[in-house]
């Protein structure tokens, strides 16, 4: 019975993670990505039934378009099956079992699914395009208020301490406002800070301060080596050129989620 219960995880991970990858094509088109149906992003054509399995569709199409015969990016394929393994993983740290589920760890599954939904979409858009859709940090600030009011009725957190993170919201959104309306566009900075508040709201501010410092050691390595290979190329941009095609929300992101998940394994099985 566990084996199947945690299959049955997999699957729904491998379905989020197919979701992702729709979320992260969509949301910096401004595009539908509920009621739309899938299709093709080369034919155009709307996939049926038989397209839409996570994993196996890709496999037994053998990576192409059933359509257009156009090859489908591995990346489709390697999301759906990280989500999985993500969602098993966290599942397996929880200590997940038929025999003690609860409301206290359904709620603590859904949310902290929530929360993955938010990071995964964060750092694939961010990835791609270098950009922190609003969208998505307006989903993260509303569960996380869903999240805060969760804690204080149902686990008795301590108000206050969520207090200070809503007015941490507020003070970043009104900034965003005011830049918004001189530059007629939001800011990268303030899109990366909504988005650490919600890091902290979900995984505190131990995970969240170690995500930054080794995000921060990791984009610097990475300055490094462009440098020494724009010195290798004969290639000359500046730092601020260079800052721009970082994508620091990336490396923010999935650093924390790794970090929350290595934690969450080891309290659960070595303390």
């Amino acid at each position: 019975m566990e084996a199947i219960l945690y299959i049955l995880i997999f699957i729904i991970g491998a379905l989020f993670g197919s979701f992702y990858t729709l979320a992260v094509h969509r949301i910096p088109k401004k595009q539908d990505i509920i009621y739309t149906h899938s299709y093709c992003p080369n034919c155009d054509h709307k996939l049926g039934l038989l397209d839409l399995f996570p994993i196996f569709s890709y496999i037994f199409l053998g990576g192409k378009c059933r359509y257009c015969k156009e090859k489908i990016r591995p990346r489709y394929l390697i999301l759906e099956i990280l989500s999985g393994i993500l969602f098993v993983t966290i599942a397996y740290a929880m200590k997940l079992s038929i025999y003690n589920l609860n409301l206290e760890i359904v709620a603590q599954l859904i949310f902290t699914a929530l929360y993955l939904t938010f990071i995964i979409l964060m750092c694939g858009i961010d990835k791609e395009n270098r950009k922190i859709e609003k969208s998505v940090n307006i989903y993260g600030i509303v569960i996380s208020i869903a999240y805060m009011i969760y804690l204080c009725i149902v686990e008795n957190a301590n108000i206050y301490r969520y207090g200070i993170y809503l007015v941490a919201y507020i003070i970043v959104l009104i900034l965003d406002t005011i830049t918004l309306r001189k530059y007629a566009k939001s800011t990268y900075v303030n899109g990366v800070l909504l988005s650490i508040i919600t890091m902290i709201m979900f995984t505190g501010e131990y995970v969240t301060s170690l995500s930054i410092i080794i995000a921060l050691l990791a984009i610097a390595i990475y300055l490094l080596i462009y440098k020494l290979k724009d010195i290798k190329n004969k290639q000359k941009k500046t730092d601020k050129q260079i800052a721009k095609e970082i994508s620091i929300g990336f490396y923010l992101g999935a650093i924390n989620i790794t970090i929350f998940t290595l934690i969450l394994l080891y309290n659960q099985y070595i303390l």
